[in-house]
């Protein structure tokens, strides 16, 4: 049996908890990106979920670096260009994921929801629904007087995507419910696409030379996120319901249910598609047994799955057992083994990314893994190379757990040619031709080109533009690809030296459409010392830390100033909360590279400006030690601009209120925290309030 023994990318740097958790989220936030927004998914679901793990287990051990926006604590997902936002009445929430492919999964779900409902071991069973866990895209359908009104991705989980004029060519579902269903209904489900369905649609593509799919998944969500629904009519769709959100209360109308399942079957009832293995199971012993009879059943299914779902069925349990963070205390999702299959390595390619990291990618004969052809998988770095000892020749065990890019297990033995000789390095980057390096303690080799790279310019810019940086709206991986390729952007500061002419030029760019994205690099002139800092993609610089050194040092010539000397540097950084030495070496040698100092210059030039003050003293900011919630929107700031005034003024901004929380600052169409601040009595603050307590006078 081969094992699994790949380190992730923090724990084989031996970062600090707080760089580790910093590289963790960028990570998890690239991919999530990559598989929800972008529909090109670029590691298998084991990994994330391995990665996402870890990430749990770092906050868990150091539950101060938690924050509001950690992918352990939202649901990730985004809005494609050309799509209206919607926002969930109800928010979208992912499930918890049990990875752990035996019994002992469903053992520790059921053992948690006991405790945590306070049963003892006499006491009877609790009564499940099991489901199929379906690879699919999210969708909630709302209805209005029985009507269809809106279909909407989940999006993050808040905000989807308005994908009604594709949902409406679905078939399976219905347009119009019978009489008698709540005036207004929300119902949540999967849009996928059968086995049969999807092959048929790559044999079309194939016979017209178009562009063939990876897997169902991303052939059905490229499908449903079409602007022309004529297109999405031609790639056969299908759905399953397996839930509620907003619906009419029971006493103005709306239907009253005990049980999940009773619900479920009502959905038949009016119309809905329902999976036919949806089923009872009480007590830990039929979930596993569900496990183990659909696992058995998987390969025969007509569409695909990644594992099951198990739910709390009475409803008022799943009330009491409530929400923790992003995910229902009442309901998990327990996946099966990743399917493994052996083929040959043809070869080892090397990709750069943003950062410089030269990556190892296997070269595949072709192989059909878990229902998709795959041909390569990422290698990680030199070391995880040596450790499996892969070679050139070598035949191999290939692991895909439901996504595109699957990882090489290991090797197997007796099946290597004569002579083959080791894997090694390339001395120079094989985009740039600049030297590769690899830093003392570090397992990764990098490019020194930095901004000179073409690999690492194309994702500097983006992460550069990315919302929690720059923010710019409408410069994505596409606009962003023509103009690198084009050659007319080589450094960021000609983001703010394009001019119309030289965006029309471009394909499929319209003059409006160019508009756009002029009027939002004017918009991102005006920005935060934080947002700056961590565009830059400074090395282990995530956007805490930026935070961190921009309340400490107040200016960025103060930061610039500190690297004069190294010694100096590295003890007026380490006097930075949650900065370590690695951190410190890293932001000293980025502001000692001369071509860094100068695109920081060029772009001031170009009118990059923020507010800059005085570094900050202990105990010198107004809301120092208090805990604030926001919620709803507010008439003039946005979300996160309030964010950062309030963490500027030395608050810590919570995303759930408690009898801890010092305010409430509460916008339009504020919902469930409102509420809760209003039943414990915390202060609530309207935003004129809000900017009165930052004054440092009392709360209007």
């Amino acid at each position: 049996m081969v094992t699994d023994s790949n380190p992730s990318a923090a724990s084989a740097l031996s970062l600090q908890p707080a760089e580790a958790v910093d590289a963790l989220r960028d990570q998890l936030n690239r991919w999530a990106h990559q598989y929800y927004v972008l529909d090109e998914p670029t590691v298998p679901d084991a990994e994330y979920d391995r990665v996402f793990r870890e990430l749990q287990a770092l906050e868990e051990a150091n539950p101060d670096l938690i924050t509001p926006d950690s992918p352990t604590q939202r649901v990730i997902g985004g809005v494609a260009d050309g799509l209206a936002p919607v926002r969930h009445a109800v928010p979208m929430l992912s499930i918890h994921t049990e990875t752990d492919t035996e019994a002992t999964g469903a053992q520790a779900f059921d053992a948690r929801v006991r405790r945590e409902l306070g049963l003892a071991e006499s006491d009877p069973a609790i009564e499940y629904v099991a489901e199929p866990k379906f690879d699919g895209l999210a969708m909630s359908l709302r209805y209005e007087g029985g009507r269809l009104v809106q279909a909407a991705t989940r999006g993050d989980g808040e905000v989807g995507e308005d994908v009604t004029h594709n949902i409406r060519r679905i078939r399976q579902i219905p347009l119009i419910l019978p009489a008698g269903v709540p005036p207004l209904l929300e119902v949540r489900g999967e849009v996928y696409m059968r086995r049969a369905d999807f092959d048929a649609l790559n044999e079309r593509q194939r016979e017209q030379g178009g562009k063939t799919f990876v897997n169902p998944r991303n052939a059905a969500a490229g499908a449903v996120r079409q602007l022309d629904s004529d297109i999405s009519a031609r790639r056969p769709l299908s759905f399953f319901a397996y839930g509620l959100g907003a619906t009419t209360p029971v006493n103005e109308g709306g239907q009253a249910f005990i049980t999940h399942y009773e619900m479920l079957q009502t959905l038949k009832e009016w119309g809905f598609p329902v999976a036919a293995q949806v089923q009872i199971a009480k007590g830990a012993a039929e979930l596993v047994a569900f496990h183990q009879q659909v696992g058995a059943s998987r390969d025969q299914l007509p569409y695909d799955i990644d594992g099951v779902v198990y739910k709390v069925n009475r409803l008022d349990l799943q009330r009491d057992l409530g929400f923790k963070t992003r995910e229902p205390r009442w309901a998990v999702a327990h996946k099966y083994p990743a399917q493994e299959m052996a083929t040959r390595v043809e070869g080892i390619d090397i990709q750069v990314g943003r950062t410089g990291k030269l990556t190892p990618v296997a070269r595949l004969a072709p192989v059909f893994v878990g229902g998709v052809t795959v041909t390569n998988a990422t290698l990680h770095n030199l070391f995880e190379i040596r450790k499996k000892q892969v070679r050139v020749g070598d035949t191999v065990i290939v692991r895909r757990a439901g996504d595109v890019i699957p990882e090489v297990v290991g090797v197997m033995p007796g099946q290597r040619p004569a002579y083959v000789p080791n894997f090694r390095m390339p001395r120079q980057c094989p985009v740039c031709g600049s030297d590769v390096v690899r830093e003392p303690g570090e397992a990764n080799h990098r490019c020194t080109g930095g901004l000179f790279c073409a690999a690492q310019r194309k994702e500097a810019i983006l992460h550069f533009a990315a919302r929690r940086a720059m923010d710019i709206e409408g410069l994505g991986d596409k606009l962003v690809d023509q103009l690198v390729e084009a050659n007319v952007i080589r450094t960021l500061p000609d983001l703010y030296r394009l001019g119309l002419t030289s965006l029309v030029a471009l394909e499929r760019m319209a003059e409006k459409s160019a508009q756009n994205v002029l009027v939002a690099l004017e918009k991102s002139k005006q920005t935060t010392l934080p947002r700056f800092l961590f565009g830059l993609g400074i090395r282990h610089v995530g956007e805490s830390t930026a935070k961190d050194l921009a309340k400490h040092f107040g200016t960025l010539d103060a930061m610039i100033g500190a690297t004069a000397e190294t010694a100096a540097t590295v003890e007026q950084l380490l006097e930075v909360p949650d900065v370590g030495p690695i951190v410190a070496q890293s932001f000293y040698t980025f502001f000692q590279q001369p071509h860094n100092r100068e695109v920081i210059e060029q772009l001031r030039a170009c009118g990059l400006t923020w507010p800059e003050g005085a570094p900050a003293e202990k105990g010198a900011q107004v809301l120092a030690g208090k805990t604030i919630v926001l919620t709803g929107t507010l008439p003039t700031l946005s979300r996160d601009a309030a964010k950062d005034m309030l963490e500027a003024a030395g608050a810590k901004v919570s995303g759930s209120v408690s009898k801890k929380t010092s305010y409430v600052v509460a916008g339009e169409e504020a919902g469930s925290k409102l509420a809760k601040a209003e039943e414990l009595g915390v202060p609530v603050l309207d935003e004129a309030g809000m900017l009165a307590l930052l004054a440092g006078g009392p709360a209007a």
